[in-house]
């Protein structure tokens, strides 16, 4: 799946809000809201993939190991209205599903298939996506995330 080709359309993301989609309360689907995101193309764009989005399985240890193929990043993303616009998936590491391209995850510049590594300063290596999930909907508005994702230097 790739979340970004559902922001074809071009500037849409900054528009007034058509395009905004909501996920549900367990974060496991979107449903649509007013226009579609891009009226030119002749499908829409999957955001829901019930399919996981990684290549292979991948360990908490390989995440963690020093020097290995995985950079640590922080964000900081401010749910609005609709929410935070991307979609938790896994166990053990969870992953990021799916990202919603117009959305404050996005624009704080998460990406599918990042490792969740810790949710406003806990821990969540160890968690399932439910858990995790949880912790985001009932935390604060602000979330902090600190992910990994692959490094694209390294071969592997």
């Amino acid at each position: 799946m790739k979340a970004e080709a559902a922001g074809a359309g071009g500037g849409r993301c900054g528009g007034q809000g058509g395009g905004r989609l909501r996920s549900s309360s367990d974060g496991s689907r979107y449903s649509r809201r007013g226009v579609g995101l891009s009226a030119n193309s002749s499908s829409s764009p999957v955001l829901y993939n019930p399919k996981s989005v990684l290549k292979r399985p991948v360990s908490t240890e390989e995440l963690q190991t020093p020097g290995g193929p995985y950079m640590k990043k922080t964000f900081t993303i401010v749910g609005d209205a609709v929410g935070w616009g991307f979609v938790v998936r896994g166990n053990r590491p969870c992953h990021i599903q799916a990202v919603e391209p117009c959305g404050p995850a996005a624009a704080a510049g998460m990406k599918v298939c990042q490792f969740v590594v810790s949710v406003n300063g806990l821990n969540v290596l160890n968690l399932d996506y439910r858990t995790v999930s949880h912790l985001i909907l009932t935390g604060p508005r602000t979330v902090v995330m600190e992910v990994m994702e692959e490094n694209p230097n390294t071969n592997h």
